[in-house]
């Protein structure tokens, strides 16, 4: 029992705080997992905007470049603002509790400070293509912080919808950089963003309901608990059913592929009620949900290309 007991001591200093790199605090500050996620949405409505209105990839490769440059840094310092302003309550979560802003390693002024600065040069980027794109990521920065983070977070049990309009801007910015007069399919893309974010966070807050109830966070399954945020789930993802149609201009297959890949999602938690555990199926909701938004994103990129 010594040896791993030393080994667990040896990854702590000052106190209980886990010994980490500069670079790895930055990227917890930032969010990193959320900006690289955002940045494949992103590209995926920049990518159609660019095949739809017949332009190249490569003779608009400066248009891609500020796109996702700007689109992730303003992500990036949003990400960065929430962890501020959230710091009181982070400590009480263990995945947020190593946040450089809970362990003290960032300066809290400075964090601020360096996450207007991380918007400021996102927008900048962002206004070498179209202001339409800086429009619209200026409002998923407002929505972010102001009616999620600051409004809805702590106080409302729907604070997961309100959130899911930020995370919904980002394919709009890909396709307002190259197109600013949005494509019906620009829209469709911001709704199957908005409705697949609370299918997936709803599993996650179960498979976290503790840390919530602890953070006085009122996530739905800490209000009302497993089998009714179930029910929540399974409605959000039929309700992902249809919009597979929305994008037709991408062809019969695509269509009937996304449609199964959405029935796929459904049948997985059918299937996880054997398990008769609630948390082992919300893991493998929330495991087929990061799945099933990278596959699709992929998939519209590759049936264009086909």
């Amino acid at each position: 029992m010594s040896e791993p007991r030393a080994l667990g001591q040896a990854g702590l200093k000052n106190g209980g705080v886990p010994a980490t790199t500069v670079w790895k605090d930055i990227m917890a500050l930032i969010k990193v997992g959320i900006v690289n996620s955002n940045a494949i949405t992103t590209f995926t409505g920049l990518w159609l905007a660019l095949h739809f209105s017949g332009q190249g990839f490569f003779n608009n490769l400066d248009i891609v470049i500020y796109t996702l440059l700007g689109s992730s840094l303003i992500i990036a310092g949003s990400c960065s603002l929430n962890n501020y302003i959230d710091r009181d309550i982070d400590h009480l979560m263990d995945r947020t509790k190593g946040r450089p802003t809970v362990t003290g390693k960032m300066n809290p002024t400075k964090v601020a400070v360096v996450s207007f600065i991380l918007i400021a040069a996102g927008t900048a980027f962002l206004m070498l293509t179209t202001w339409t794109a800086v429009l619209i990521g200026l409002v998923g920065v407002f929505s972010y912080i102001v009616l999620y983070t600051i409004w809805s977070k702590r106080r409302y049990v729907s604070n997961t919808i309100v959130g899911s309009i930020s995370g919904a801007v980002p394919p709009l910015i890909g396709w307002a950089a190259v197109d600013a007069n949005l494509h019906p399919m620009a829209w469709g893309l911001f709704l199957l963003l908005f409705l697949w974010q609370p299918p997936h966070f709803y599993a996650l807050a179960m498979r976290r309901v503790e840390e919530y109830r602890a953070a006085g966070v009122p996530m739905l399954p800490v209000v009302k608990g497993f089998k009714v945020t179930k029910v929540h789930i399974y409605i959000w993802i039929a309700a992902l059913l249809p919009l597979p149609f929305l994008f037709s201009s991408l062809g019969i297959p695509f269509t009937i592929f996304a449609t199964l890949l959405t029935i796929g999602w459904l049948l997985t938690g059918i299937y996880a009620k054997k398990f008769r555990n609630d948390r082992k199926w919300a893991t493998l909701m929330f495991v087929y949900s990061i799945q099933y938004l990278t596959i699709l994103c992929v998939g519209m990129v590759i049936v264009t290309l086909i």
